[in-house]
């Protein structure tokens, strides 16, 4: 048998992230430990325990996970890949509850802000943030009275019955999740970087730094600002681009870009993911 790639993934069995480590590694062996912090993943790839470890990074709905784009950075990490999954968020609670008999409502804190409406018509429910979905699944198998916003496989693993399906405010709602190792990896189907940098306290030095990637036709598809660490109101900029480290036109611009910024890291080069969710199944209640 082949060996197995071991992989470090946030939450529990049945959480979103698990969902989006079994799409992206398919078929491939793999043997999985659940963690219950997003460090304690990113932890794990650089010190090498994890080749490698599975995060969400943005959400459709809540935007960018600023903590992750943290210690990435912090633990001097890698992205090698994403993956985009449709994230379809279901009350469930244990086998034969009734509407009536729910006291409480927990969750992953993301889960709650992305059914907001649902429950704002159910003010009598306590809410409680879990450290994942699947955490919630779990805890809502065990106690009487409490439901639970996860996803199907959830359910499926806990037992649940789900009450009333897609009670996500966005119908489009989706999540994209990062895989990263200890370092890069050579993909030869890369066409995405993933970069974080740093500009100096000049004017318009971020606009003539975002002003290399139009001269240069590289398209910009994501920017987000994190505070540096050092001094107060310093920030670092992650961002994506399409493109290939390997095409000169796009090696020039970066070690033009390079030069004009004084903290400069190529995170990654890998295939963007192309095949986004489809939610045609899902109707708006």
């Amino acid at each position: 048998m082949a060996d197995r790639i071991r992989a470090a993934c946030f939450g529990a069995p049945g959480s979103h992230t698990d969902e989006a480590m079994r799409a992206w590694f398919g078929a491939q062996p793999v043997r999985a430990e659940y963690m219950d912090t997003f460090e304690d993943v990113v932890r794990a790839v650089a010190e090498r325990r994890a080749e490698r470890g599975i995060v969400p990074i943005e959400n459709s709905s809540t935007g960018g996970i600023t903590e992750v784009y943290d210690l990435i950075r912090a633990y001097d990490c890698a992205v090698t890949g994403e993956k985009c999954i449709s994230i379809r968020h279901h009350l469930m609670a244990r086998p034969g509850t009734r509407r009536e008999e729910i006291r409480a409502v927990c969750s992953h804190p993301q889960g709650l802000a992305q059914c907001r409406p649902f429950l704002a018509a159910h003010r009598e429910w306590e809410r409680i943030p879990c450290l994942s979905t699947s955490e919630s699944a779990a805890r809502a198998a065990e106690t009487p009275g409490l439901a639970a916003i996860a996803g199907s496989l959830a359910a499926e693993i806990y037992g649940l019955e789900i009450l009333e399906e897609d009670i996500q405010e966005n119908a489009m709602n989706c999540t994209r999740f990062f895989i990263i190792a200890p370092e890069c990896v050579p993909d030869e189907k890369a066409d995405k970087i993933t970069l974080v940098l740093t500009v100096p306290h000049e004017p318009g030095a971020l606009y003539h730094v975002l002003g290399c990637f139009f001269y240069g036709g590289m398209n910009m598809t994501h920017l987000e600002s994190r505070p540096n660490g050092g001094a107060p109101f310093d920030y670092c900029f992650h961002i994506d681009v399409m493109g290939r480290l390997d095409d000169p036109a796009n090696a020039q611009t970066l070690s033009r870009l390079a030069s004009m910024c004084t903290g400069f890291r190529v995170l990654g080069n890998y295939a963007a993911d192309r095949t986004f969710p489809s939610m045609s199944g899902i109707e708006r209640k």
